[in-house]
């Protein structure tokens, strides 16, 4: 075993530089032009026509595949089981989206149709969901608070607020919000932007998400308590709401008190007994609806409402709401609002989608679900819901009640219609406070969150670094500035890794073509005469000054004193020269070069120059750049700036591991010219250490001279 570990092979082949490469590998130079592209996208066939159509729209093609012998009964208790979640959890979202519970199950039952057609994902749950419940909450109570819908009862000399042109507002203002995120999904989604996930890195998702849930929760606490605190908006409200809670905790509704505290503790004991027997029931006890159930029993029968003063949902319209365009001047003052929840709720959606599509083995088309989240937005806007995302607490509960397509989706927002059509009006005497108390427990898989904290320490602290960043940014600047806040923050730590690179000068691994560095590795050895440097990044704009600062660092050569010494010592022969060819003219020599040869031969001494005058400096430098995956003409311009001056003290500078990208950058930049080619280009760092050494054999015959000043001597 250890001697097929330790196999060698043994290749034999010419050094071979890059245009070498390229003449045996022959290089293509065709590219493709913008107008072949353009006609190649515009061709129309009757495959391609297929392929957009089932792309465009996926349950065309697994729907007339479904097995109902192998699917049918996982995603019937999937969806009823999914569907029952979805009346509690849609009535307490719909609180933080700070709308009439009733539009929480509206938003249960038409983006879950749209999904159902137009998504590619089996197993996640499309509807509301807490972080977009209070980006949505955030807008509404920015652009309708209380104050606008003040009227004063002369009866009484005291103001109230008018809820039904308050709440009518605020449906409009959600509505208008969901609408237009919607739109910007679907355009995301056609320009195939679905890319810009990737800048959701998974620390920045989960401290957005934790960040968001202490927003929900501080949210809830008036339902909590009972008290009404005045709503703050913009940066640092959330501080503000917290000191104006602390402020008004002693007008606490006691009945509303007990209400939530009796809520939260069945609820958790209720959550806790259903994990510990989950690995022996077929189907999850489901909590939330038998809470909601006892609590509007015991409300009605106690009332609730009238003896204790404890807050209600009060009237709960029977059937769905029909379609109303968004109102359009809404969308100017809402328009950053919707970009951002267009974002978040795409990122959510995609990355839980992602999780279980690698688990299960297909493929989650990102670009489509852009398509499909923006569709299930816009259309559910129409009929006034607000904007809903993927809920993870919903997917595990239908992937593990065996829920295995789409349908389990469908069924579920059938559950959803027959409970709005028939059902919902028996929950009007529901406390608000158990509502808040589902919110609360629900949340406690983001606040779990902060365990992340002390694992990406461990393991890395960049990462935390953007966790903990994000979570604060979040809850200074609430959702909306903050994850824009938490992004541009994300890609300063990429950029601040590329301009602090790690500068590394290799060896080589003895009787091996390896070359590691050698600050860490004890066996690798320096290559006599050779400096071979690399960088950890790319080289750019804003390392290339820094890159040329650490190779005269690390090869101890002060290039700008060496060709200012050189400068000096050209200018000063240059004075000389001049100063002999006037002495000739003045005294009319007969030979006019015999006498400037004597002149310089009392002056000037030619002294034979050893094979190694200086071993601390070298003869040949080897920049890899195995690391570099493109290169600006800032970059370009540094690595010609490097190779003229070192050639001009008699350094060869030669290139390795170019990739193909950067070798066309460097043409493109105009690094090659007549005296400089790809022969100083290598395709490996062997190549090039073998191309120096062999240069340095060949000139080790021919004697070397300098011409050096006597008074240097």
């Amino acid at each position: 075993m250890e001697e097929r570990r330790r196999a060698g092979y043994s290749v034999q082949r010419e050094i071979l530089d890059e245009g070498a490469v390229d003449e045996m590998a022959e290089k293509s130079d065709s590219k493709t032009s913008l107008s072949e592209k353009l006609k190649k996208s515009m061709r129309c066939s009757g495959p391609r026509v297929k392929s957009c159509l089932l792309g465009s729209f996926p349950v065309v093609s697994w729907l007339p595949r479904y097995s109902i012998r192998e699917n049918a009964l996982g995603d019937l208790v999937s969806g009823i089981s999914v569907g029952i979640m979805h009346l509690p959890q849609g009535m307490a979202y719909a609180l933080l989206a700070s709308v009439p519970p009733v539009f929480g199950l509206y938003s249960s039952f038409y983006p879950v149709l749209i999904y159902f057609i137009f998504g590619t994902s089996k197993h996640i749950s499309i509807g509301t969901y807490a972080v977009m419940s209070v980006m949505i909450g955030g807008v509404i109570e920015r652009l309708a608070p209380d104050s606008n819908f003040m009227d004063w009862d002369n009866v009484t000399n005291s103001s109230h607020v008018n809820i039904d042109l308050r709440d009518a507002e605020r449906v409009r203002v959600a509505a208008a919000v969901t609408f237009l995120s919607g739109i910007f999904q679907i355009i995301l989604g056609l320009v195939q932007f679905g890319f810009v996930v990737t800048y959701l890195s998974e620390p920045l998702v989960r401290g957005y998400t934790t960040g968001a849930a202490i927003h929900v929760i501080v949210s809830q606490l008036k339902y909590t308590f009972g008290i009404s605190p005045r709503r703050f908006n913009g940066p640092f409200s959330l501080i503000y709401t917290v000191l104006e809670i602390c402020s008004i905790i002693p007008e606490t509704n006691i009945g509303t008190l007990v209400v939530s505290i009796v809520a939260i503790i069945g609820l958790m004991l209720a959550k806790e007994l259903n994990a510990y027997l989950s690995k022996k029931l077929p189907v999850p006890i489901p909590v939330e609806l038998i809470g909601i159930v006892v609590a509007t029993v015991i409300s009605w029968q106690v009332d609730l409402r009238t003896k204790y003063g404890v807050d209600v949902v009060g009237l709960i319209p029977s059937g769905l709401q029909p379609p109303v365009l968004p109102t359009a001047s809404l969308f100017g003052q809402v328009i950053g609002d919707a970009f951002a929840l267009a974002v978040v709720g795409y990122g959510i959606a995609i990355s839980l989608g992602r999780i279980f599509a690698l688990k299960y083995g297909y493929k989650v088309d990102s670009n489509q679900e852009l398509i499909a989240l923006g569709l299930s937005n816009s259309i559910g806007g129409i009929f006034q819901c607000f904007a809903i995302s993927c809920s993870m607490s919903r997917t595990m509960v239908q992937e593990s009640t065996g829920g295995k397509t789409q349908v389990a989706g469908a069924l579920s927002a059938i559950i959803i219609l027959f409970i709005t059509l028939w059902i919902g009006r028996l929950f009007e005497d529901l406390p608000k406070a158990v509502l808040a108390a589902i919110i609360f427990v629900n949340l406690h898989g983001m606040i779990k969150q902060f365990l992340d904290i002390p694992a990406l320490w461990r393991s890395n602290k960049v990462d935390m670094l953007i966790w903990v960043v994000t979570f604060i940014f979040t809850i200074l600047f609430n959702p909306d500035l903050g994850l824009a806040a938490s992004i541009g923050f994300s890609m300063l730590t990429v950029i601040f890794r590329t301009q602090l690179p790690t500068y590394s000068i290799l060896g080589q691994v003895p009787d091996t073509d390896i070359y590691r560095p050698l600050e860490g590795y004890n066996q690798v050895k320096r290559v006599p005469g050779i400096l071979i440097f690399r960088s950890s990044a790319t080289l750019y704009f804003a390392n290339a000054e820094m890159y040329q600062e650490a190779l005269g660092e690390k090869s101890g050569i002060n290039i700008t004193k060496f060709l200012s010494a050189k400068k000096k010592l050209e200018a000063k022969r240059k004075r000389h020269e001049k100063k002999n060819a006037k002495k000739a003219a003045k005294n009319n020599a007969v030979d006019m070069e015999e006498v400037p040869e004597r002149e310089e031969q009392k002056d000037i001494a030619i002294i034979e120059v050893e094979d190694e005058p200086d071993p601390s400096l070298p003869r040949a430098i080897v920049l890899d750049l195995s690391p570099v995956n493109f290169l600006d003409t800032v970059g370009v311009k540094a690595l010609r700036s490097i190779q003229k001056d070192y050639g001009e003290i008699g350094i060869e500078v030669v290139l390795a591991g170019c990739q193909t990208g950067v070798v066309d950058n460097m043409q493109t930049g105009g690094f090659f010219n007549d005296k400089v080619t790809k022969a100083c280009l290598f395709s490996s760092v062997h190549d090039a250490v073998l191309h120096c050494q062999s240069a340095r054999t060949h000139s080790q015959d021919e004697a070397m001279y300098c011409e050096i000043p006597s008074t240097h001597l």
